[in-house]
């Protein structure tokens, strides 16, 4: 009797078997690479809280010296009153005693003479007065905006050389390409005209009407070159007490028209060449730079190139120099922000990136 044969299967239970382990095998290796993905991607968390403390700290100082200010001020006004009523007892005193010198036919000249010497002494104290509250409220120069607003902006203004950076390259002139390619070909006057550089030169005469009365300062524009506002004073601090060259320094900037590429490495060399170097220094810019010290062959320069300029360009700002920096609005730039709050956070500065309508 021969013995029967048997039939193959492909789908046998030995098969089967392995074709389970085997998509069993395929899940668990896309479980695991899709958690490290998902993990992957959680950004790190972020206290906000310091930061809210120290704008809470600083809000609390700033409302303190407010409240002395105004204290300082009711003392001063006090002063003044009691000059005031003192003078007019005097001169009620004096009437009194001319009153009787006629009535009796004596001169009565001692008595009017210390009365008029007192008189003269009392409106030379309430002149003193009025100078010293006039000369802690004044500014040396005033800035007034658009409404009646104030900002919080957390720039240390002040300093003994103070130094401003203005960027007068071509996109200064919008916070569009095509604007800026299109505004480019227009005449001079058109270009001045420009809400973006109406706001840079605006931002130049807020900081300009808070410099210290016996502080120094200096005002360079930069764009592939950097020069100061007045040619023939480079390298030098100027007085900010001499307010009519600091009011020729502000007239000169509006006469300037944004042109050409932005070499942020020629600004902060500035700050290299400046003696003694400045204690503070405004950047009022809207980019990473477009050019470096070394001229490139290519017309082209990408996001990555000009991330590399800014590096190098950042190389140049000495030790202990705090660097504010102001970021006017451009489009195509995102790695700016994040780039430029890294200096004002390195060099112990402060960054702001104001609206439209500020300051």
């Amino acid at each position: 009797m021969s013995r029967k044969r048997r039939e193959f299967s492909a789908f046998s239970l030995s098969f089967l078997d392995i074709m389970s382990c085997g998509f069993g095998a395929v899940v668990l290796l896309f479980l695991i690479i899709k958690h490290q993905t998902e993990v992957a991607n959680v950004p790190p968390p972020y206290d906000l809280n310091v930061e809210v403390e120290d704008l809470t700290a600083q809000l609390a100082a700033a409302t303190s010296t407010v409240e002395e200010l105004k204290q300082a001020r009711l003392n001063q006004d006090q002063r003044i009153s009691d000059a005031q009523s003192e003078v007019e007892k005097r001169r009620s005193r004096l009437a009194e005693a001319r009153a009787r010198a006629q009535k009796t036919g004596t001169t009565g000249s001692s008595e009017i003479a210390a009365l008029r010497a007192a008189i003269k002494r009392l409106e030379l104290e309430k002149r003193q007065v009025q100078a010293q509250i006039h000369e802690k409220s004044r500014n040396v120069r005033t800035f007034v905006g658009e409404g009646n607003r104030e900002y919080l902006t957390g720039i240390q203004l002040g300093g003994q050389r103070i130094l401003i950076l203005l960027d007068v390259s071509a996109s200064m002139l919008d916070q569009s390409i095509v604007n800026i390619i299109r505004r480019r070909n227009m005449d001079d006057s058109a270009k001045r005209r420009s809400q973006k550089w109406q706001q840079a030169l605006a931002t130049v005469d807020w900081i300009s009407a808070r410099f210290p009365k016996n502080s120094r300062y200096q005002i360079y524009a930069f764009n592939e070159r950097a020069t100061p506002i007045l040619p023939n004073k480079r390298g030098q601090w100027l007085s900010v007490s001499d307010v009519n060259q600091l009011n020729t320094v502000i007239e000169t900037t509006r006469q300037l028209v944004p042109e050409g590429g932005s070499n942020l490495e020629r600004a902060f060399m500035v700050i290299e060449s400046m003696s003694p170097r400045p204690d503070n220094v405004f950047l009022i810019t809207d980019g990473l730079p477009t050019q470096g010290l070394r001229k490139s062959s290519s017309s082209n320069v990408s996001g990555r190139d000009r991330l590399r300029l800014f590096e190098t360009a950042v190389t140049r700002i000495p030790r202990g120099v705090p660097v504010n920096v102001i970021l006017l609005p451009m489009e195509g730039d995102p790695m700016a922000p994040s780039a430029f709050w890294q200096i004002a956070l390195y060099t112990k500065g402060a960054f702001l990136s104001p609206a439209s309508d500020w300051p």
